[in-house]
This record gives C-alpha cells, structure tokens and sequence, in this order.
C-alpha cells in the first residue's frame, strides 16, 4: 500500500465581484490543487489558496516546495499521516499552504479508504456545520444592502469585512443590524487594520449592536496590543493571523490575548497540525473557529469535515467558494442550506467530479 503518483494543477478562480478586506482587493484567487494516486485505485485531492500577506507563499512558491517534499512522499503509506507530515516538515521549513495540500489529500485517502465521510473519521462531533457568510467592504449603505440579500438566502450569520476607517467601520455595523435585525449574528473581522487605540474605541461603540466577536482587531504581531484589546474590549476577541501553529496558540493564551482562534487549514499546514491548535486551545477553554482564504470547494469541503468531526471548532467560516464564479467541483462536496454547510455520505472529502477543463493539465508529475 503506498502513494504511486503525485499531481499538482495550478487553478485561477474568478470572484463574482472585487473582494475587498483591509489589507486590499482581489478579483480573483490563485491556487494549488494536489491529487495523490495510491497503488491499490484510491485517489485523494488537496488544495490550498496561499497568501504572501499571511504565510508569506505565493503559487509559484507552494509548486517549487512540493517539487522538494512529493519525490519523498512517492512509495510511502498514505494513511500514515503523521509520519508523512513529520516527513514533510523535514524537506521544507515553513510553507504551510504547500503542506496543507498534500495533508487534505491524504486525509481524502483515508476516508476513501475507510469508505466514510471523513468527519467520522475525525471525532463525528456533529453531522453539519453552521457557517457564515462574509460581506465585502464597501460603503456602509451597499454592506447592508449586501447583507439583507444574504439574510434572504438563508444565512444566520454575517462577518462583516472592516478595518479601514474607525468611524465609517461604526457605521457599516450600525446599518447592518438595523437592516437585517435581531435574529441574525454579526461578526467583525478588520484583518489587522486597526491600532489598539482604534479598536478599544470601535469596540465598545458597536457594542449596542451585539456582535458575537471582533476577528484580527489589531496587526498580527502585536500580541501586546491584543491583549489590550482583549481588555478593554466589550466584545470577545478571536485571533486569526496571528495563530499560526500550536506554538502561537500557547502563546497567545500565555499572554491572554484572545478569547477564540480561528484555525484555516492553509494557515496551519493541514489538518493534522489544524487539530493539535484545537487541541492547545481546549484544554485552555478557548473556543476555535475553522475560517477559509480563498479555496474552491475542494479546501471547503476539507473545512467543513474537520469543523463536524472535532469538538471545540464551534464556529465556522466556510463561504469563499460561494464568492467565486469559476466552480471547480461539478458534483460532490459539501452544500448550503439556510446557513449549514451539509455532507453527502460519499467517502473522505465527498468529492465526486471535477470541472478538467478548468483544473488543466497538472504542472508537474512525480512518480
């Protein structure tokens, strides 16, 4: 039983419109996709949407490390995934979007090869997963526009993108609540955009809005400024781009500066390191979130099983392939209802057809 042969595509998603959040726009997203053949007719497919911003990796930088870690990978046990992520880690320092890839692959292998929804496989804590969806920056009128068309669609929960201006971000909470009312839960995220100063004062303006959390208030190495914020702050305080590993998880709990952590598989390395976080943050009694960059159904749907399979991943945020016009997955995956990201009960990732004319011709080969 080992890997035959490692494929890697490289895959340009458009976006229905310009995204915006602090650091600045995107109108599409490029990203790495991994198919990992077994000799025994098994298949399993990764994917990661790298960032220069967050993991310091862009496409060409994940196919150069996977041109180093899938000639070590080739002959080994598929389901021994700890040992090929230690393997992993012994190629290549770093590039945590690259070593996702092949993580998700494997773990895609293992519910194929168990024949179940990978979920189970991971804990089967619950059977389906509640996720947001997240609104853009714009002006605040067109947000909250946005926002009443999403809350028609069945979505229980918003994310609001800010960080770009204190008061004008007041004002794009203020007119969503009032557009979308009581019943819906908004959350915040300024993706680094704010001083500590700034948020401490935003925070406890929109607090009369009931917001269920601030994600990112303040830059990502300013743990100090976290803390403040976590202080002064009315609202819960979840980390994102300042977790990476199970490290920064001890750490950000030394210091007491979050009060939630938002994992992304991308981020982490895989699935396997994404469960080592949760595991640091629950034996603190920090609650964790499974949040996306800019994956097609292939990385959501490895989200969504690792969100419905392990406990303290309480709170979701599964919604980039909803943001994309290019579809890469025809069948299969995971889908939304009024909110819920649900399964299928196909094995691993519930992947069933790929759109090849958009996937291409894999860039590279190794067997």
């Amino acid at each position: 039983m080992g890997i035959e042969r490692i494929e890697v595509y490289q895959v340009t998603l458009r976006f229905f419109e310009p995204f915006r959040i602090a650091p600045g726009e995107s109108a599409e997203s490029r990203n790495v996709a991994v198919r990992i053949v077994t000799d025994y007719g098994v298949e399993g497919w990764g994917e990661a949407s790298p960032s220069r911003r967050v993991t310091g990796e862009t496409v060409e930088t994940v196919v150069e490390a996977l041109s180093r870690i899938a000639p070590r990978l080739v002959g080994a046990c598929p389901l021994r995934i700890e040992r090929n992520v230690e393997t992993m880690d012994q190629v290549v320092e770093g590039n945590p979007a690259a070593k996702a890839t092949i993580d998700i692959a494997l773990h895609d292998v293992l519910g194929k090869t168990a024949g179940k929804p990978l979920f189970t496989l991971l804990g089967g804590y619950r059977a389906e997963v509640l996720t947001d969806f997240t609104l853009s920056i714009k002006t605040p009128k067109e947000m909250a526009a946005d926002a009443v068309k999403a809350v028609e669609k069945g979505f229980k929960a918003l994310k609001l993108k800010v960080g770009v201006n204190p008061s004008e971000d007041v004002e794009r909470v203020r007119m969503v609540r009032e557009a979308v009312g009581e019943g819906v839960e908004i959350r915040v995220d300024a993706n680094e955009g704010w001083s500590p100063e700034q948020a401490v004062e935003v925070l406890n303006r929109v607090e009369k809005f009931r917001i269920r959390f601030v994600e990112q208030p303040v830059p990502a190495h300013d743990v100090k400024g976290l803390a403040r914020v976590r202080r002064e702050s009315p609202i819960p305080v979840m980390a994102d781009e300042s977790v990476h590993s199970p490290y920064d998880a001890l750490r950000l709990i030394r210091e007491e500066a979050v009060d939630m952590m938002n994992i992304k598989l991308a981020k982490s390395g895989g699935i396997l390191k994404a469960r080592k976080i949760s595991d640091v943050a629950e034996a603190a009694g920090v609650s964790c979130m499974i949040g996306c960059m800019s994956e097609s159904e292939i990385g959501v749907a490895a989200g969504a099983h690792f969100a419905a399979g392990v406990g303290n991943v309480n709170y979701a945020d599964l919604d980039c392939d909803l943001l994309h016009a290019d579809k890469l997955v025809k069948k299969g995956g995971t889908r939304v209802e009024n909110s819920m990201r649900l399964f299928s009960r196909e094995s691993g990732l519930g992947l069933v057809e790929l759109d090849t004319g958009l996937l291409g011709r894999p860039v590279a080969v190794y067997k």
